[in-house]
């Protein structure tokens, strides 16, 4: 078979059409598809990927004989041992062809293989890869198909390596599981076999080179402007804020923008599983947490990371996420004059995270009453921020809830604004308005101790 005939053979690769909506399992329209798979080209062939194995391993073996190029340097050696092989072995391909395997075997040398254009992408947040032949990603909020494949599930795992290597993390038939994030901060889980039967699973959640600002989500509608001058004067009279929502529903970049209002006189130490904050302040720490090596020892958790920060006297602290026995801790660390602290959690409304809580404290092994553990959250949380991701794919704040103490076996809540969702238009988008309860925080005493006064029309809303 020549050279030529590897590429004529990918016109009968037939492309998929399945797309859907995040929420509501919705097919979008084929066309619509067909255009954004444009974009990433065709299906590629067995033959492709003999043809690009032989070019990869060329340029390997050329680059060995040079070691200690650098980043710059690297990239311009293997341009030119590209053109050079493929001018000798690839005489009957096209300009494009041959431009085609060389950008390939530049992606596996120097970035993430196949699913490099994805991550490239600035509107793509998100990119999913089930096994070698499925690749999705989400655009906008909605989900499609790509054309991209790998060559085999092993090359699949090859990715993942170049991904978790670097931060000192394996992924192996014994540890099957891995919590990773690429140099921009982009979060990565990935999952093998024999957990995952479809194959190795990558999902990464990309973050955008320049971090939200508040005025890119009051632009975006998450929320609007007269709640985001509360969280501001919230956050800088270190109210303690907890962030609920579900997954994808954008609570990192909310706690990340909130955090950006913290002084930059402050100290600020971070705790996450994996570090995504991306905060401007000088006076910063950030921590990581660790799992165990392949003895099944050395394993640092978030519980470990937040009750070392106590011992270094912090302004402030931000968990990434709260989903264990850190919870207890946390709380405790709000409770005992680290005000001002921020953390984030998986629940479906602010009573929902509530009710998470009381179990994460649990789990902390203590055989702690009810009535005790909802003291130290109602004492301990002054608002929780509720984010959803609507029907069409955009994220809002659909409330601003004010934690106001304990009475009985109840934790009261009140709501200090919502979204008021009236439906979809007729383009599919979600139609409503952010609204005021009309009720004033309790905490308005503190705020004004801060310097700030809140307007009466900030509050001027309806009663919901």
């Amino acid at each position: 078979m020549s050279l030529f005939t590897i590429f004529a053979g990918e016109k009968d690769v037939k492309q998929s059409e399945e797309q859907f909506l995040i929420k509501q399992n919705e097919v979008i329209s084929t066309e619509k598809t067909k255009e954004e798979n444009r974009n990433f080209g065709k299906r590629k062939t067995e033959e492709f990927w003999e043809l690009e194995s032989l070019l990869h391993s060329h340029v390997v073996e050329e680059l060995k004989r040079v070691p200690n190029l650098g980043v710059e340097n690297e990239k311009s050696r293997i341009d030119d041992i590209c053109q050079s092989f493929l001018e000798y072995e690839g005489a009957r391909l096209t300009f494009e062809e041959k431009q085609e395997l060389q950008t390939y075997v530049e992606y596996e040398l120097l970035a993430y293989g196949p699913i490099t254009p994805l991550l490239n992408e600035e509107e793509i947040t998100e990119v999913m890869v089930n096994g070698a032949n499925q690749v999705y990603y989400e655009k906008k909020g909605k989900l499609y198909s790509s054309n991209i494949t790998f060559r085999d599930d092993q090359h699949v795992i090859r990715v993942i390596e170049k991904i978790v290597s670097p931060l000192g993390r394996r992924i192996d038939e014994s540890s099957p599981m891995v919590d990773a994030r690429l140099p921009d901060g982009s979060r990565v889980n990935a999952i093998i076999p024999p957990l995952s039967i479809t194959g190795p699973t990558l999902t990464i959640r990309k973050f955008s080179v320049k971090p939200f600002e508040m005025e890119d989500l009051v632009r975006l509608d998450t929320l609007s402007e007269g709640m985001a001058e509360f969280l501001d004067m919230c956050v800088k009279s270190k109210v303690n804020i907890f962030i609920s929502g579900g997954t994808g529903s954008g609570k990192t970049s909310t706690l990340n923008v909130l955090s950006s209002f913290i002084p930059s006189h402050e100290r600020i130490i971070t705790i996450e599983d994996a570090a995504e904050l991306k905060l401007s302040q000088d006076h910063l720490v950030s921590l990581e947490s660790r799992p165990s090596n392949i003895e099944g020892k050395g394993e640092i958790t978030i519980r470990d990371l937040v009750r070392n920060a106590l011992r270094m006297r912090p302004d402030r602290i931000v968990v990434g996420e709260c989903r264990g026995a850190e919870a207890l801790d946390m709380l405790q660390a709000m409770n005992t004059g680290h005000e001002g602290s921020l953390s984030t959690g998986h629940a479906n409304s602010p009573r929902d995270m509530l009710a998470r809580l009381e179990t994460m404290v649990m789990m902390a092994g203590f055989d702690l009453p009810e009535k005790a553990i909802r003291e130290q959250i109602a004492s301990a949380i002054d608002l929780i921020v509720h984010q959803s991701r609507m029907s069409d794919g955009t994220r809002k704040i659909t409330s601003i809830t004010e934690v106001i103490g304990l009475e009985g076996d109840t934790i009261v809540l009140q709501d200090l604004f919502r979204f008021r969702e009236k439906g979809l238009n007729t383009d599919g988008k979600v139609e409503g308005k952010f609204i005021s309860t009309g009720i004033r925080p309790t905490f308005v005493e503190k705020l004004e101790l801060y310097g700030f006064t809140l307007q009466p029309s900030l509050f001027a809303g309806e009663w919901v």
